[in-house]
Parts: C-alpha cells; sequence; structure tokens
C-alpha cells in the first residue's frame, strides 16, 4: 500500500512534509485518553498507600535471622520507603505498563481495523512506528517514575523526610539520597527496553494486542526463570533479568556503576535489535487491516 500522497508524475502533493504526519502530540493524547492508561496510571499510584496500609497493620517490618533488607528499612523515611517500592515493583509490576504501552502500539491500530487508513492518510510506515514508539516510550518512563514518586511523598508523610537507611550499614543524607534513587530510576527504565522492544516487536506481527502484551510479558518472565538456573553459569551475564537490580548499587555508601554499566550494555544491546526487526519487518509488510 502506497503511503506517499503523489502526483501521476511521482511527485509528492504540494505542502505534503512526511514530518508533519502523525505528530506526537495528537498520538500522546490519544494513548492519554485511554481506558487502560487511566487504569495503570491509578494501579501504581496507588500501591505505595496499600503498602503504607499493609504496614499500619502489621506493623513496622523487621530483620529475619538477624539479616537486615530493604524491605525491613521501609518504614525508616520517606527516601526508604520510595526504594522499598521501587524494589518490590521492579522485578514485575513495572514490566506490565511497558509492555501494555508499547505491545498496544500497532496491534491495536490492527484490530481497531484502521492500521491501513492511518497509512493511507499518509503517513509514512516508518514515521508511524516511530511516533508510536516514541510515545510509547514516553509512557513508559512516565509509569516507571510515578511510582516513586508518589511513593516518596506518600512516605515522607507517613514516615517523615530523612536519611536514606542502607541495610548493609550506614545512610544517605536526604539530598544525596534522592540523586542516587534518580539514578536507580533511570536504570529500572533502561533495563525494561528489553520487554519495551519485545513488546513493540510483537505488536508490528500481529493483530492481537493482547498477544503482543502477553508475549513480552511471558518472554520477560521466561528470562527470570532463566537467571534462576544457577547452572548456567556465566552464561546468566548475557540476561538482561541479571542485571535488573543492579540498580541498587546506586543506593551504596559508595556508587557502584559497574553492574549498570554491563545491565545497560545487555539491555540496549538486545532493544536495538528487536527496534531494528520491528521496523524491517513492518516496511515489508502487508497492510490489510
Amino acid at each position: 500500500m502506497s503511503t506517499l500522497m503523489e502526483s501521476p508524475a511521482g511527485e509528492t502533493a504540494p505542502g505534503y512534509r512526511a514530518r508533519h504526519t502523525l505528530p506526537l502530540r495528537v498520538e500522546a493524547v490519544r494513548q492519554l485518553k485511554r481506558r487502560r492508561t487511566l487504569v495503570m496510571g491509578a494501579v501504581l499510584g496507588a500501591l505505595p498507600f496499600v503498602l503504607i496500609v499493609a504496614f499500619a497493620i502489621g506493623g513496622s517490618p523487621s530483620s529475619r535471622n538477624g539479616r537486615i533488607t530493604l524491605m525491613d528499612t521501609a518504614t525508616a523515611s520517606g527516601a526508604n520507603f520510595a526504594a522499598t517500592c521501587l524494589f518490590v515493583s521492579a522485578g514485575f509490576l513495572l514490566v506490565v505498563p511497558v509492555a501494555l504501552f508499547c505491545g498496544d502500539t500497532v496491534a491495536s491500530e490492527a484490530s481497531w481495523s484502521s492500521l491501513r487508513y492511518l497509512l493511507a492518510a499518509p503517513v509514512p510506515r516508518a514515521r508511524l512506528l516511530w511516533s508510536k514508539l516514541a510515545v510509547a516510550l514516553g509512557f513508559s518512563a512516565a509509569a516507571i517514575v510515578l511510582l516513586p514518586l508518589v511513593a516518596l511523598a506518600a512516605g515522607t508523610v507517613a514516615y517523615g523526610w530523612g536519611p536514606l537507611r542502607i541495610p548493609t550499614g550506614g545512610s544517605l543524607g536526604a539530598g544525596e539520597a534522592l540523586p542516587r534513587i534518580a539514578v536507580a530510576v533511570a536504570f529500572v527504565f533502561v533495563s525494561q527496553l528489553v520487554t519495551a522492544a519485545l513488546a513493540f516487536w510483537l505488536s508490528t506481527r500481529t493483530d492481537a494486542p493482547l498477544g503482543a502484551v502477553g508475549g513480552a510479558v511471558g518472554l520477560t518472565i521466561v528470562g527470570n526463570v532463566l537467571d534462576a538456573v544457577t547452572a548456567l553459569g556465566h552464561w546468566r551475564d548475557f540476561l538482561p533479568a541479571h542485571w535488573q537490580f543492579a540498580w541498587a548499587d546506586a543506593l551504596q555508601p559508595h556508587l557502584e556503576w559497574g553492574g549498570m554499566l554491563k545491565g545497560s550494555a545487555v539491555s540496549v544491546a538486545y532493544a536495538l535489535v528487536l527496534f531494528a526487526l520491528a521496523f524491517r519487518g513492518f516496511a515489508r509488510k502487508d497492510i490489510v487491516s
């Protein structure tokens, strides 16, 4: 299907600019108004309050077997509570919005039978994918930032503003803790790029949004399972899941970049390959829906 407004001589129509089609603002407003976006935002915003209620009912967490973990320091301060919320959600909960926003992009248009009309508008295929990918990644980043941001505000009200207590000993002043938490959140986003790329690639291959979202979540879970197989040895270093909690190094007395840099390299490498496959496959795909 042609995606360019061309005259019989093969020239584009006067005033037509491919880069002006499907503006990011228009796509962002469309996605923001969708019910799943609002529901996901509500779920992520509510989680910190659920944990606060759980701590209020069950009492403050305490160490087990004399070993203090990040969860045990959750009520020490607002910064600790934000770090704890990031810890309990990074492994799976934050995977869901990333897979949802990136997997529901192209596939949803196909399921509504509106994809071919977008291309006939005409929106070039590469432009359509870039617009949808940029908005999807933007919403994914917003979801990842929303949770610790709400947790920091709610935790500060519930437990006070103070230093970040480190489970291994020592603490970080509140002023130093905030940039460290920001580094941790940034790494979580980078580590989720693999899930985003998986979901986006699957979205260009199927007309079923749930299939793309579920496939990305399922493959992410498989990666976590493989990482738990210690018999794989150093092969686990090539799994994105192996580095998903490397952000904890940002919350140490001396910030350690090694694990986060390795994890970022692995995630970005996989993501670039999958994004390239998505663009390449969609450029050659026969759009009938």
